[in-house]
């Protein structure tokens, strides 16, 4: 006999847009294995295929615009999603693609990784591709997640040297993009024995410490962070919440990685973990 449900329940769904990684560490890889490791049902676009392991990127092919959209209207016309979370875009036109079909469907919570440098700290978008962030994709946004060196060059001020710094770069950042809320990662600050990111929402600053591991400029951060994030929205959770159970959840999955060894280059991120 066959079980039919008197109701139906519609999971919360997130779709991650951005590149592939062949190794599994970062991009919708990540996306995808965050997404299923905090209860969420994960759809994907990708922006650009990799050819990729830890030791860095061989070759990359960028998809066509017109491809990348189809995917996303794929998606959004058939199941929908509760938020959207980008990472690797790469090209002004596709940031502007994106964004208006993130207006287009404008219901959904809007989470943007910024992914503007290599682990190196050296840009690999070009000023067309700044801007168009800041000035098309970032207004819409519930929460933008770059990195030190990512907000540094958004905001044109030169890398923050100390914790003081991150407040008048968030304010900045929070002014230009003018963004509902932003997440500066202090990961790349290395001369402390904890790793501080502060969260600022037009008002009101929250610092979120945890203490530094032992490994060095690991795979997959921005991308785990992000989806984390985009995650606890798509629950239902407040901006503030969203954040900190996010930042729990990638402080556990990078200490659950340390007795790994995959690979010959940077460290991976554990997703799956208690």
């Amino acid at each position: 006999m066959l079980f039919h449900p008197t109701t139906t329940f519609i999971p919360p769904r997130v779709l991650a847009i951005g590149g592939s990684d062949s190794g599994g560490s970062a991009g919708i890889q990540a996306d995808l294995k965050t997404l299923t490791a905090r209860g969420v049902y994960g759809t994907s676009a990708l922006t650009i295929i990799t050819a990729q392991n830890t030791m860095g990127v061989q070759q990359s092919f960028p998809l066509p615009i017109p491809f990348i959209q189809q995917q996303i209207r794929a998606v959004l016309d058939d199941i929908g999603t509760s938020a959207i979370k980008t990472g690797l875009l790469g090209r002004a036109d596709v940031v502007q693609m994106v964004a208006d079909e993130a207006q287009r469907n404008g219901q959904a919570m809007l989470v943007v990784d910024p992914v503007l440098v290599n682990g190196e700290g050296h840009l690999i978008v070009s000023a067309e591709t700044v801007g168009a962030y800041l000035e098309i994709l970032f207004p819409q946004a519930t929460i933008v997640t770059p990195n030190l060196d990512e907000a540094s060059r958004l905001v044109g001020m030169p890398p923050a040297t100390c914790l003081d710094d991150f407040y008048g770069l968030a304010r900045k950042l929070h002014a230009l993009g003018r963004s509902k809320a932003v997440l500066i990662k202090g990961g790349h600050l290395n001369d402390t024995d904890h790793v501080v990111d502060l969260l600022f929402d037009g008002q009101s600053f929250t610092e979120l410490s945890a203490p530094r591991l032992p490994v060095e400029n690991p795979h997959g951060v921005g991308c785990t962070y992000a989806s984390a994030i985009a995650a606890e929205l798509a629950r239902g959770f407040s901006i503030k919440s969203a954040v900190q159970t996010a930042h729990a959840y990638l402080h556990r999955a990078l200490s659950g990685a340390l007795n790994w060894q995959l690979g010959q280059g940077r460290s991976p991120v554990r997703h799956f973990v208690e």
